[in-house]
């Protein structure tokens, strides 16, 4: 230690060692923890969560159970993210056999609103945005329903839930043509039999 305080280049050297295994280990403490909050893997058991509406009335996943359940969780940034995919199942869902028999699922992430006065601003525009749509929107005001489907903040994510209770489709982002394709297919399938 002694020759690193009379030499600033070995210290340097030294320095930019540490900081380099340091990032190291940064990133695969990332890598791990990203992977730990992953997307529910398709086949597994969709956790049961709770959400709210804009006038307080709950609803848990659970209850859904026997029908196919797409969840679609975004917030006030992410919203447009998937706006293509929404309008293919909007047109999907013109037929009153998909309207009767799909869960829609469409969670707001509103956990940074969760204090007064905003709190009610947010509810009078989520009940406006609901009745734009023709959807029930839901609000996540804790961030639990976030947590225990295992998305990530500040972009969309879609998940289909089968009838079996078993994820089918888990994506984070937004999707791809092919990955649409795929959802609407297994939507379809899951409907149609």
């Amino acid at each position: 230690m002694d020759m690193l305080n009379r030499s600033p280049a070995l210290r340097r050297s030294w320095t930019a060692r540490l900081l380099s295994a340091a990032s190291a280990a940064a990133l695969s403490l990332a890598l791990i923890s990203g992977a730990a909050l992953a997307l529910p893997p398709v086949g597994d058991r969709a956790p049961n969560a709770r959400v709210e509406d804009a006038d307080g009335r709950e609803l848990q996943l659970k209850a859904l159970r026997g029908k196919p359940i797409l969840i679609v969780y975004e917030d006030k940034d992410s919203a447009t993210q998937n706006q293509s995919f929404k309008d293919a199942l909007a047109k999907l869902a013109k037929g009153d056999r998909y309207r009767k028999t799909i869960a829609l699922a469409a969670v707001a992430d509103v956990s940074s609103y969760d204090f007064w006065p905003v709190k009610g601003f947010v509810k009078d525009a989520i009940r406006e945005e609901s009745q734009k749509v023709g959807a029930t929107i839901y609000c996540d005001w804790d961030g639990t329903f976030r947590e225990a489907y295992r998305l990530r903040r500040g972009i969309s994510n879609v998940i289909l839930v089968g009838k079996n209770g078993q994820v089918l489709f888990a994506a984070e982002g937004k999707l791809k043509p092919e990955a649409q394709t795929k959802l609407l297919d297994l939507l379809r399938k899951e409907v149609e039999g």
